[in-house]
């Protein structure tokens, strides 16, 4: 699994129309993992920071980095059968 940016996440998130306690749940992880990851005070472990991405990605989004440097440079969104 790739790297996810804090501005990533918030923008997936909001595409999704979810809560940071929304995302929190559908990732198995406590909402202070969300909040302090989306407002950039400490990147989660891995373990949950994949946790976090693949919520996101279970429903469609997907994390665009920059080729050459890695750099995040936005989310594309696929479409996926609706799970809930």
């Amino acid at each position: 699994m790739g790297s996810m940016s804090p501005e990533q996440c918030r923008a997936a998130r909001a595409w999704l129309g979810w809560s940071q306690q929304d995302l929190a749940k559908r990732a198995s992880v406590g909402i202070s993992t969300v909040k302090d990851f989306e407002n950039g005070s400490r990147k989660p472990i891995a373990n949950n920071l994949n946790a976090l991405r693949g919520a996101l990605e279970a429903h469609g989004m997907r994390f665009e980095n920059d080729p050459s440097g890695g750099q995040p440079v936005g989310i594309r969104v696929e479409k996926v059968a609706k799970k809930d």
